[in-house]
């Protein structure tokens, strides 16, 4: 099995991109909370994203060793610039994935394509075991459509909790 885990909720700072934020301590309980709720499994291989609000969270979740992979970031936005109406630029994104949603964001393309190679190696490289990687919404939609090979679920994207879990059987 498969588990991806969305990260906690982000020390949002509006002046600082997104990829550079922290997790933020008041949603520790959150993380904990689901720690405990054994929807996780005990014995698994974990990874995380080099964003440190993953990093955080996967080091709250677990006493495991975690691998760090660039390659499981978030769809890349290189910018400190706050945007009001966030959810709708990234369905844009979502209805146009080879063109930037945004001035310095990656194509949508370009980030499923970046992610779905890191997870074949690793569930290439882990077949017989549980696997959890820590990462960001945007990216495990991409990914999860790619896997089940339907269509992103923009109403599922849009619903994701900090922390949350998808799990696919891969």
């Amino acid at each position: 099995m498969l588990h991806l885990v969305r990260h906690g909720r982000p020390l949002v700072q509006r002046d600082r991109p997104a990829a550079t934020w922290d997790l933020d301590p008041a949603g520790f309980d959150d993380v904990w909370r689901l720690r405990e709720s054994g929807r996780l499994p005990g014995q698994a291989v974990w990874f995380a994203s080099p964003e440190a609000k993953a990093i955080q969270t996967a080091q709250l979740l677990t006493e495991c060793e975690i691998g760090i992979m660039a390659d499981l970031r978030e769809h890349v936005r290189d910018s400190s610039e706050w945007i009001s109406d966030f959810d709708a630029v990234v369905r844009r994104a979502f209805e146009h994935p080879d063109q930037p949603a945004y001035d310095g964001w990656e194509p949508l393309e370009a980030c499923r394509s970046r992610v779905a190679t890191a997870v074949r190696g690793i569930l290439a490289a882990h077949r017989a075991e549980e696997i959890v990687l820590v990462g960001h919404g945007t990216a495990w939609t991409l990914l999860t459509s790619e896997l089940t090979r339907r269509p992103p679920d923009l109403d599922r994207w849009a619903t994701l909790q900090m922390p949350d879990v998808i799990v696919l059987d891969a």
